[in-house]
């Protein structure tokens, strides 16, 4: 589906970074509509320029695009990769083993195994999976060049980390990185054809909210050491978190570090 919508891709064994090749692309003047994908990356970065760890077997893919949208739209293709990752995911895992999780309480009991979480994480068990990561680069015509990458925990999870993570193969799951990459490029497509420009960003929402993390539950959003704490109620048409505080004042959260169950609810 991906050949076939033309898009291209440059495969790696190691690298140091997919996200970097691909802004470096864009700068030289490619159009984009081009995935850079490696078994490895030794320089990856996360969220606020937090470090990425990938051991050798798991999955590093950056889409390179050029979209015609309104630049204030970018930022929702996060959840066309959430949506994307998710459908990926749901159509190569065995549906015996690990269920999708289709509403974001459930996944706090239990009953689901993988759920999305605001803004950019794939949970499975409510450990970390997965993590997307938006970078843009505004070219010499006026454009935003939007890099989107990918890091999926394939075949090891990463260490020492101040959250919990988890694999596939952690999962019981036996797959490579090329198989979850194989899903993820033609879920991409399908699920950018729903985004249609940004026009679409309200249907992406509906299908991103279908497999949340912790809406009706409690949440804590840490924002540069400032914690609000309340009930995740939703994801808004803008895609910012809707809270409903402890002193029942409902709040957008456009950013921030996001945690539910006994975290949520510490007070140290």
């Amino acid at each position: 589906m991906a050949r076939a919508a033309g898009y291209r891709l440059r495969g790696y064994d190691s690298i140091g970074s997919t996200n970097s090749e691909a802004i470096e692309a864009a700068t030289a003047g490619d159009l984009g509509g081009i995935w850079f994908a490696a078994r490895q990356q030794t320089a990856g970065r996360g969220r606020r320029g937090r470090q990425w760890e990938s051991p050798h077997g798991n999955l590093a893919a950056t889409l390179l695009i050029v979209p015609e949208a309104d630049p204030t739209l970018a930022a929702t293709l996060g959840f066309v990769a959430g949506v994307s990752l998710n459908r990926a995911l749901s159509a190569i895992l065995p549906g015996g083993l690990v269920k999708i999780g289709i509403d974001g309480a459930d996944a706090l009991e239990g009953k689901s195994r993988i759920a999305l979480k605001w803004p950019n994480d794939v949970l499975a068990d409510g450990a970390k999976l997965a993590g997307i990561l938006l970078e843009a680069s505004k070219l010499p015509d006026g454009r935003h060049a939007i890099a989107i990458g990918f890091g999926v925990n394939v075949v090891a999870a990463p260490e020492g980390l101040p959250y919990p993570a988890t694999s596939l193969a952690d999962l019981g799951v036996s797959l490579s990185a090329e198989d979850v990459f194989e899903a993820l490029g033609d879920a991409w497509v399908e699920t950018f054809g729903l985004w249609n420009d940004g026009r679409g960003i309200g249907d992406v929402l509906k299908h991103w909210r279908a497999s949340a993390a912790g809406i009706g539950a409690p949440v804590a959003v840490n924002q540069n050491g400032d914690v609000l704490r309340g009930i995740f109620e939703t994801i808004d048409d803008a895609g910012r978190l809707i809270v409903r505080a402890e002193d029942n004042r409902r709040i957008a959260i456009t950013a921030g570090d996001v945690h539910f169950g006994a975290t949520a609810s510490a007070r140290s």
